[in-house]
């Protein structure tokens, strides 16, 4: 079970996703996101994320690449992003 919710901060969007994100939200998110990509800078608000798999911390990881801002992203997916083992290099 997860949840996404839209609230505004200065200049960005910022998308605040909670509960549990693997593979099968994945494309649900990417659409939600690239519907938004443009209007205005997007965040990511990852605080309320409990469990993520391989498949979301490397698309968090793309996300970031281009340009959107992971705010308050719990350390072991930014440990996870940093080591580089989910195939994307940081």
């Amino acid at each position: 079970m997860w949840k996404l919710a839209k609230s505004r901060n200065g200049q960005y969007l910022v998308l605040v996703l909670c509960g549990r994100l693997g593979q099968e939200q994945l494309a649900e998110l990417q659409r939600t996101i690239d519907s938004e990509i443009g209007e205005q800078p997007v965040a990511l608000d990852l605080e309320g994320l409990k469990l993520v798999d391989q498949a979301m911390v490397q698309y968090l990881a793309r996300c970031e690449k281009q340009g959107i801002r992971l705010d308050n992203c719990p350390a072991y997916i930014r440990e996870w992003i940093a080591s580089g083992k989910h195939g994307i290099e940081a």
